[in-house]
């Protein structure tokens, strides 16, 4: 069972790597053949011979492999026919649904999922389940004017959709992905200016009530502890509580998720696997107890069956209330096979377990491996068995404890590593605090808090969650609290696994310390380096915004840093910092922050406080925020050139007038920097429009002219004047544009101009990331939405699309 049921899973995550959907048709003839192979192989296995049971093993693990994958390719297709037709993208539609999730307040929106029920605009066509957004009007108090909608609620609503699309680059977070698992096939908002109306109150279907009791709790928790825990005021750990209750990790402010993530405990501010056996393990042990005290009830069932169906019962609720990710699907499936072999009697051992919640998992959601909290729950939870079942020696409960501490520890170092080029090396230090703290004292707190009519509960638990983040704060703030470095290629991940499996083999087992050497290469494989006078180009995709990194052979730098996107959420944290750590980028040469636009100077805080920065060059003023971190900063000034590795770096703009003129754009006092290979060029002109196109053409004529341009100002009708394109004349244009963004860009036109000189054009909404290779001879340029291909990620049809200002 257990060798079948990860063929299965291995079935289900090749499916998952696939660039399109196979047709179904050969599964249903393969099928029926396996099962007819194996009906010839149904004597007792004890009287065939060894290779026929060797044979007949294999045999039923590709049929579980082949299922797995078939089963997954069915879900796939099944859930991708419902989509929404490209040419309803972008126009109102009129819908009546419930909002089916918990409603998360942001600075000016609301968002939550919606079910739709009907699709009152003719000939339209919607899918059942969409993500959408109400933002509160540009103008006025914002916290004020956010509407007023509950989970469960029945609404009218005018929206504006769009298909599933996401950012695309190297090592980032498929967002497209994301949605497919929790089955939403469009985004959008709803429209200001339409009318909408409360068609109804609560809608009494089982998903709503437990997301309309999500949101009672959560109030529950708020207005025990008043301020404003998701803008960062008042009780600043309110969020926590609400994370640890009710699983809403949203309500945790990016700070705290930063000290969690660099101490190692941001497993414990959730409802983890962890908090779920321990409400189970206390309603099973007070069940126990009671049901015990009275004869009438022992008599007509034992207290353990009673204790058990109680704990079980405990486990699926508090997992429902977290919204039933997978650490706590993965617990209640445990807790539910442990259940049964208490009711029947069978002694279940603890692979069979682990194997019986791996296989309701996948059955239930296939696209869970997708997922990195699905890797850490099922290999957190392997390390505990491997560590502590079929032992000969029992210790007693605290050297058991620092067993499984250290097992996770080590054991869980490949997997982190792999999936976040990052590790944190006080983890022991905080878990052997924040365990005990958080899911002995806060949970149970927390949770007793929210059921009493009086906030004394809930107060204390906000002030030991305090405390303790006071400990955990600390700890992050250390030098050497994390260790970061680039990818590690897939041979070294599982030469460490193999290693950290071989090193926490029962005492006694000699040679153990071999398995330190099986980390070696996880640590000390470097990625492959660039030879003197190459250069790689990376045109980060970040929406409707500007982020390039540029790499030689032993330097970086950055030009722009994206748009943020919210409070303590911006490129430079979610996209540039991962992309520039997993590409070995511990520190970066140079900064160019070119203007002080939001979409190209948002993600620059963040940068600064995720890695050194040796220098920052910007057109901003010293005291400007997003730079204000900066050590070392400088004046962007036409004439400034430095050479790096055979590469040469120079800024063409703007000149030292460009500073004394205050009338000036801010867009065209932008930097303009033009690199050059010994294979290539390379020109970034930021925002600049045509104003200043016409002063780099008088100053610098065709010294201009380059390989590879990324298009000023996206692709707005204000720049790239057909001067400017026929003097750069670029072989490659890339538009650094957000999906359907607002302002239309890149303009049609625009983009007419520079086909016409015959350049081949790429633009991040539909391309992803841009990867630009100069090493010897005409660039190498590749899209990244082409080399990492999934069957979810659908090349965006961009030929119709307007913008969607009013």
């Amino acid at each position: 069972m257990r060798l079948n049921v990860i063929a299965f899973a291995l079935g289900v995550w090749w499916l998952q790597q696939q660039a399109q959907l196979p047709a179904l048709g050969w599964y249903w003839l393969l099928a029926p053949a396996v099962f007819a192979a194996l009906a010839l192989l149904r004597p007792r296995a004890v009287s065939l011979p060894v290779a026929l049971r060797v044979s007949r093993r294999l045999a039923l693990c590709l049929l579980a492999a082949v299922c797995g994958f078939g089963w997954a390719a069915w879900r796939a297709q099944e859930r991708l026919a419902d989509e929404l037709p490209a040419a309803w993208e972008g126009r109102d539609i009129a819908v009546v649904g419930v909002v089916a999730s918990l409603p998360q307040p942001y600075e000016r929106s609301m968002r939550f999922d919606f079910d739709v029920e009907q699709v009152l605009t003719p000939q339209a066509r919607v899918p059942a389940h969409i993500a959408l957004s109400w933002w509160s009007s540009a103008h006025g108090d914002a916290a004020g004017e956010l509407p007023s909608l509950h989970a469960g609620e029945r609404w009218r609503f005018t929206v504006r959709l769009r298909r599933p699309h996401g950012t695309l680059n190297p090592n980032g977070f498929d967002y497209e992905a994301w949605l497919l698992e929790r089955g939403v096939r469009a985004t959008g908002y709803v429209r200001e200016k339409e009318e909408h109306a409360r068609i109804a109150g609560l809608v009494a279907r089982p998903a709503y009530l437990i997301e309309y009791a999500r949101e009672t709790l959560r109030q529950r928790i708020l207005a025990a502890l008043p301020g404003a825990p998701y803008a960062g005021a008042g009780n600043e750990y309110a969020g926590v509580l609400a994370a640890l209750a009710i699983g809403d990790q949203r309500a945790i402010l990016s700070p705290q998720w930063q000290v969690f993530t660099r101490t190692g405990v941001n497993h414990l501010m959730s409802i983890s696997g962890l908090h779920v056996t321990m409400i189970s393990g206390l309603i099973f042990a007070l069940v126990s107890l009671l049901w015990r005290r009275s004869e009438w009830l022992v008599l007509r069932l034992p207290a353990q069956k009673a204790a058990a169906a109680a704990g079980l019962a405990a486990a699926a609720l508090y997992a429902l209330l977290a919204g039933f990710e997978v650490p706590a699907q993965r617990t209640v499936y445990m807790i539910a096979v442990i259940a049964f072999a208490l009711w029947s009697g069978a002694v279940v051992p603890a692979s069979v377990v682990l194997a019986a919640a791996l296989f309701a998992v996948l059955v239930i959601d296939p696209w869970a491996v997708n997922a990195a909290g699905f890797w850490l729950s099922f290999g957190a939870v392997a390390l505990i068995f491997y560590v502590s079942t079929g032992r000969i020696a029992q210790p007693n409960w605290t050297a058991a404890w620092l067993r499984v501490q250290w097992a996770i520890t080590v054991g869980l170092v490949p997997l982190t590593i792999a999936l976040f080029q990052q590790v944190s090396i006080v983890s022991p230090l905080a878990n052997a605090v924040a365990i005990p703290v958080v899911s002995l004292l806060v949970v149970p707190l927390t949770l007793i808090g929210m059921l009493l009519p009086f906030d004394l509960v809930l107060k204390l638990a906000h002030l030991i969650m305090s405390w303790c983040g006071v400990f955990l704060g600390w700890l992050s703030a250390l030098p050497a609290a994390v260790w970061q470095q680039h990818a590690p290629p897939a041979w070294a991940v599982v030469a460490a696994m193999a290693g950290a499996l071989w090193l926490l083999l029962p005492r006694g087992f000699p040679a153990r310390w071999i398995g330190v050497f099986g980390f070696l290469p996880l640590f000390l494989t470097a990625p492959p380096s660039l030879p003197e006078g190459a250069l790689k180009i990376t045109v980060l995709d970040v929406g409707q915004g500007l982020a390039v990194a540029a790499q030689t052979s032993r330097h970086a730098l950055l030009f722009d840093t994206g748009p943020g996107f919210g409070p303590g959420y911006d490129s430079g944290n979610r996209i540039i910092a991962p992309f520039l750590r997993a590409t070995g980028v511990r520190a970066l040469d140079a900064m160019v922050v070119s203007h002080r636009d939001n979409d190209h100077s948002g993600g620059a805080a963040s940068v600064l406080q995720a890695m050194p920065v040796a220098m920052v060059f910007t057109s901003v003023p010293p005291d400007f925020p997003a730079v204000a971190g900066a050590q070392h900063l400088e004046r962007c000034q036409a004439g400034q050139q430095w050479e790096w590795d055979g590469v040469r770096f120079e800024m063409l703009h703007p000149s030292g007038a460009d500073y004394a003129l205050p009338k000036l754009k801010e867009n065209d006092r932008g930097c303009v920097l033009k690199i050059a290979a010994p294979g290539g060029t390379l020109l970034l002109p930021a925002d600049i429009e045509a104003k200043s196109e016409r002063e780099i053409l008088e100053q610098y004529g065709t010294r201009i002219a380059s390989d590879v341009l990324v298009a000023p100002h996206h692709g707005s009708r204000t720049s790239s004047t057909p001067a400017f394109i026929a003097t750069v004349h670029p072989h490659v244009v890339v538009f650094t544009v957000g999906y359907r963004n607002r302002f239309g860009h890149p303009k049609e036109e625009v983009v007419q101009r520079y086909a016409q000189t015959g350049s081949r054009i790429y633009r991040s909404d539909r391309d992803g990331a841009v990867i630009v290779d100069i090493a010897a001879g005409r660039p190498v340029v590749r899209s990244w939405r082409d080399a990492y291909r999934r069957y979810w990620l659908e090349a965006p049809d961009l030929t119709s699309v307007a913008a969607e200002a009013d």
